[in-house]
């Protein structure tokens, strides 16, 4: 019998699609994920991948789902097991854990700032986050507040501070001109030093100046579900 010119190929799925693209998205980022650059990569036609997903905005949204996935298993499932003991310390493992699977996928925080969707996945990680506040005693009003307090430091990152335009901090000529103009702010560029690029989900968001913001609030937190207590 003959040999075969090419190998038999797997089913193009949608799970198959998303695979590839997070790939993509993982070695060369957002911008080289294209449809055409996709279809290269899985050695399909274009329209192949239209029949699993209808446009790019699908994959993205299909992305954030799938990194939710990897999320629930990293920390192992969205239930509540000993918060209502300790819901703070809870709280803050299932975020620290949805950051170390950010920090795999370094483009995840821009799809969920530019998309702004709730995919289902997502969903029962909120729903996660509700139930072990829930659990140790939060009202839900004051959990209500806590999720705008926290903000995108639920899902593991921080927002840039608009300090400047660029990925990193400013140096060289930049700084000499800053400290003419803002002496104070120049002089607090040069001794914050960043030098653990592992840590980082962009300029601001050092790892340790994460948990920094997040235990603050977490106390806060406290205080104020005590003063609840209290009334």
């Amino acid at each position: 019998m003959p040999a075969t010119k090419n190998r038999e190929r797997a089913p193009l799925t949608r799970e198959r699609v998303l695979l590839a693209a997070r790939a993509l998205a993982d070695e060369d980022g957002l911008d080289a994920l294209t449809m055409r650059r996709l279809a290269d990569d899985l050695h399909v036609e274009a329209m192949s991948i239209y029949h699993h997903l209808p446009n790019k905005d699908a994959i993205l949204d299909g992305l954030v789902e799938l990194a939710f996935s990897e999320i629930e298993a990293e920390v192992g499932g969205f239930g509540v097991d000993g918060a209502a003991q300790d819901w703070r310390s809870a709280l803050r493992t299932r975020i620290l854990g949805s950051r170390r699977v950010l920090l795999k996928h370094r483009w995840v925080p821009v799809v969920l700032e530019n998309r702004g969707v709730l995919v289902p996945t997502m969903a029962r990680y909120i729903d996660g986050i509700v139930a072990i506040m829930r659990a140790g005693g939060l009202s839900f009003d004051l959990i209500h507040h806590s999720l705008h307090a926290l903000g995108s430091r639920m899902y593991g990152f921080t927002q840039e501070l608009s300090l400047d335009g660029d990925d990193a901090a400013p140096a060289g000529d930049d700084l000499a001109q800053m400290r003419d103009f803002v002496p104070n702010l120049a002089a607090m560029l040069e001794d914050v030093v960043h030098d653990d690029p592992d840590s980082t989900l962009g300029w601001c968001d050092d790892q340790t100046e994460f948990e920094f913001g997040l235990d603050i609030l977490l106390e806060g937190l406290e205080r104020r579900l005590v003063a609840e207590r209290t009334r």
